[in-house]
């Protein structure tokens, strides 16, 4: 028997290449392409139709009615010829054609005696395929049945460039995925390098300024302090945008004093105040004493606006004020503003101002220094409460920023502090676990201002030794340390050691996630470096009250469930109840591959959960799987995704936590 000839496009392999682009063949049924193929064999009125691409060897069906089979030989195929050409075949009546009238599916298996074939051309030129429409009886389409078939051919391939550049979005999505990582592991990192010795930097000049200096060590001392604190300005500000960027950043809502944190920020600024300026702060006699709210964001704010109006007024003034605009059962509404007669802002950088690293001249952070980051911060804290910023300002004439912000009432009157003196908790018997020496000298002298013994340990190991032979009221621990670090050290003591004895973190480190991990491996306190001893002491307080507990929440953003629910609350409570059943499962499974390095289960499980994460607008834990499927992909496991599985145990814990209270 003759073999059928074989005809060969003459661009045959860049054709294939074009076919093989769009990683089609063998792939699962699609309902586009079935529902393209219903639709043929309806307006055609035929019995079968088929969507199809020819490769080296074959005509493979991705949809198909009347066939029944996956692919057939290239050499039988009637769609062989249909890919030579460039507008749509139509045979008849196939007994009446040359090429075809003796085909063994004419004659006999399919029975084909009508054929019509429109070529699939790619946006680039190729036929990789044909949509067919094919009857048991002679057949003539209409014009409209014609176009028709051309529309859909030209859908198909649609689909096809959608499904092409779905993927490489998908792709580009998790380069910067990794590189949203990386950016914020490497700003963690660095983090905890710089702070690192400006803890020691900061921590030794405060305790210089409480010896007996003269004036002029004294104005040396107060220009260092303040450099210190600038350059923690910085660092701060750069991790709060990364911590912005992943979602990581929540607004407290806590009864605090509005007065006096409105005069505190006052009397830290009037000190770079230039003899030429005039600094005022209006407050509203109206004004509530006690609000509820983020006092640390309000003085961020504040810090960074009024800063920027000192920094660009050489002379004249600069008025803070706050006004309440309007008061409800519930809210304040207060406007906070910041004027100056400073440089001013041309008209052209008014609506740049407050993006990141502009300033309002090139020449700007040469004369007057500056990350251009303040304005940026400033902007989306204040857009956090839900609020807007405002500016209005003429050049050589001076600026005015302002905002208002809806505070809740307050029910609390403010209680008096009594002062925290190391006297007020007795002579307390402390071990330090930390590596570097520099810190380890610093803690030592703070330690003995507080009127507190210290032992120090280099390492957890060390520090364990340390337990097991004496008796402490307390552990200062370092995260960061060798042979034994912080987590593993504490796990011990908890764990092996059946201790509870308070221990208070103490890191300059800043992954996200970070403090949480902290509570859930037992730690009772976290106190970040730089450290003020003020807050070191106040949090030593706090871990030695017999009535203190431990309490913390974190905030699931249910925004997206709640916009997908459309407000059915059966639907909402659906969807937080499945979270509920199946993510701790599917950790544990993740725990449990993720320790026997069953690196194709850990890849597929951390892919599988992170679309929950993302329903539950949980960033920090999705970005924790992204971590841990990437290293499963490559097939080995670092010391940063053991962290990130712990990371994600710990986060997983707290979520089903605040979902079941709610």
């Amino acid at each position: 028997m003759k073999t059928p000839e074989l005809p060969i496009p003459s661009n045959e392999l860049e054709r294939l290449a074009a076919l093989k682009r769009y990683n089609i063949l063998d792939t699962l049924p699609d309902n586009a392409f079935d529902d393209a193929t219903k639709l043929v064999s309806y307006i055609c009125g035929v019995p079968i139709a088929h969507i199809s691409f020819i490769d080296e060897s074959r005509q493979w069906f991705k949809s198909e009615i009347g066939i029944g089979i996956s692919e057939v030989p290239r050499e039988i195929s009637f769609c062989r010829y249909t890919i030579l050409e460039s507008k749509m075949v139509e045979i008849n009546d196939t007994f009446k054609n040359d090429r075809f009238k003796d085909d063994p599916n004419v004659r006999g298996g399919f029975n084909v005696r009508f054929y019509a074939g429109v070529p699939l051309t790619t946006p680039d030129g190729y036929n990789i395929g044909t949509l067919c429409a094919v009857d048991h009886v002679t057949k003539e389409l209409n014009e409209d049945q014609r176009n028709a078939l051309r529309i859909v051919a030209k859908h198909v391939i649609s689909q096809l460039e959608l499904g092409t550049k779905n993927v490489q979005l998908d792709a580009q999505k998790k380069i910067a995925e990794r590189a949203v990582l990386a950016k914020d592991s490497f700003l963690a990192n660095m983090s905890h390098e710089i702070r690192t010795p400006l803890n020691a930097i900061i921590g030794f000049t405060d305790l210089l300024a409480q010896t007996k200096l003269n004036a002029v060590q004294r104005d040396y001392i107060n220009s260092v302090q303040i450099a210190g604190e600038n350059l923690l300005l910085i660092v701060n500000d750069i991790l709060d945008l990364s911590k912005m960027e992943s979602g990581n950043l929540t607004i407290e809502a806590v009864p605090f004093n509005l007065k006096n944190t409105l005069k505190h920020v006052y009397n830290l600024l009037k000190i770079k105040v230039p003899k030429e300026v005039e600094f005022n702060l209006f407050l509203d006699a109206d004004m509530p004493e006690m609000v509820i709210g983020d006092e640390g964001r309000l003085n961020q704010i504040l810090v960074n606006l009024i800063g920027n109006a000192l920094k660009f007024t050489h002379e004249g003034e600069v008025t803070v004020s706050v006004k309440m605009i309007e008061e409800t059962e519930t809210h304040y509404s207060l406007k906070f503003s910041v004027k100056d007669t400073g440089i001013g802002i041309p008209p052209k950088k008014l609506k740049t101002i407050f993006e990141r690293f502009t300033q309002a001249e090139d020449s700007t952070t040469r004369k007057f220094g500056g990350t251009g980051l303040g304005l940026n911060i400033v902007k989306q804290l204040i857009e956090l409460q839900n609020a807007e910023i405002n500016v209005k300002s003429e050049q050589n004439k001076g600026s005015e920023f302002f905002f208002v912000i809806n505070y809740k009432k307050s029910d609390n009157t403010e209680e008096t502090i009594e002062e925290l003196t190391g006297e007020s908790l007795g002579k307390l018997k402390i071990l330090l676990c930390e590596d570097n020496v520099l810190n380890q000298k610093l803690v030592k002298s703070v330690m003995q201002n507080f009127g507190f013994e210290l032992d120090i340990a280099e390492n957890g190991e060390e520090g364990i030794e340390f337990l097991l032979k004496n008796e402490y009221d307390l552990v200062l621990m370092d995260l960061q340390m060798p042979i034994k670090d912080g987590y593993q050290t504490t796990e011990y003591i908890r764990n092996e050691m059946n201790s509870t004895i308070p221990i208070i973190a103490m890191t300059a480190h800043s992954l996200m996630g970070e403090q949480e991990r902290c509570y859930n491996v037992g730690m009772d306190g976290y106190v970040p470096k730089p450290f003020k001893q003020p807050v070191l002491l106040e949090t030593i307080k706090t871990v030695l009250n017999p009535d203190y507990k431990l309490t913390r929440k974190r905030r699931v953003n249910l925004s997206f469930i709640n916009e997908m629910a459309c407000g059915d609350l059966g639907f909402r409570q659906d969807m937080i109840n499945l979270f509920i059943e199946k993510i701790p499962a599917e950790e544990a499974l993740l725990e449990e591959a993720f320790k026997n390095n069953d690196y194709l289960k850990v890849k597929n499980l951390a892919h599988n959960m992170r679309s929950s994460m993302d329903m539950f607008m949980l960033d920090d834990l999705s970005n924790c799987l992204a971590v841990i499927e990437e290293e499963a992909r490559n097939e080995k496991f670092s010391s940063e995704a053991a962290d990130k599985a712990d990371i994600f145990h710990c986060g997983i814990i707290e979520v089903v936590k605040y979902l079941k209270e709610l």
